[in-house]
């Protein structure tokens, strides 16, 4: 199933921030966004998954496909770590956990509190909760965040993994993952600053 984005122009506080976007995301595909800092990478993924409205502009094929990663951990501090996979996977209808915290690396963690686990750790397990969506569409922001390199690599090749499966992955890092992917430079498509008229008046 693919992701289709037609001339979208996004807005952060009722201010456009990117206009004219247009690009698909296929089936099997990684497509990682690029850009500085508040450019609107984090505000284009939030679109994209549905979380925002756009100002105008058409996002196709993504309901009820997206798993969404982003700055926070989502996880619950008081549960342990088989705990917050499990609520997870009861949420979304999907099997056993097993895969997720092998993938992450988490079987040792398994039983101690989320609350209790380092920076890093929550970063794996928050990101671990996307392979017991079942949902085929990734949209993740800065998912390396607090990972270190061994992490990044794992993280990486869960992603791998994911496209071997057909599904996709929308993904905002400067970081290299070295993934088999394209990348989409967001910085032509800033929008223009809008006109403001009659600005003499103003000061009348």
């Amino acid at each position: 199933m693919s992701l289709r984005i037609t001339d979208l122009c996004i807005a952060r506080g009722g201010i456009p921030v990117l206009e004219g976007l247009s690009f698909e995301l296929a089936a099997g595909q990684a497509l990682i966004l690029r850009g500085p800092n508040g450019i609107g990478k984090t505000t284009l993924l939030r679109t994209v998954a549905g979380l925002q409205p756009p100002v105008s502009g058409i996002v196709e094929g993504g309901e009820d496909l997206i798993a969404y990663a982003g700055h926070s951990d989502g996880i619950k501090p008081t549960l342990t770590v088989t705990e917050n996979l499990s609520f997870w996977a009861n949420v979304f209808g999907a099997g056993s956990i097993a895969p997720a915290l092998k993938a992450f690396d988490l079987e040792t963690l398994q039983d101690r509190p989320a609350g209790a686990l380092s920076a890093g750790q929550k970063r794996r397990l928050g990101l671990s909760r996307l392979l017991v969506t079942g949902r085929p569409i990734w949209i993740l922001d800065e998912p390396t965040v607090s990972l270190d390199v061994k992490s990044v690599a794992m993280f990486a090749d869960a992603v791998r993994a994911h496209l071997g499966q057909g599904g996709s992955a929308l993904i905002a890092t400067h970081i290299d993952l070295g993934l088999d992917s394209e990348v989409l430079e967001v910085g032509p498509y800033k929008a223009k600053p809008p006109a403001i008229e009659d600005f003499d008046g103003g000061f009348l």
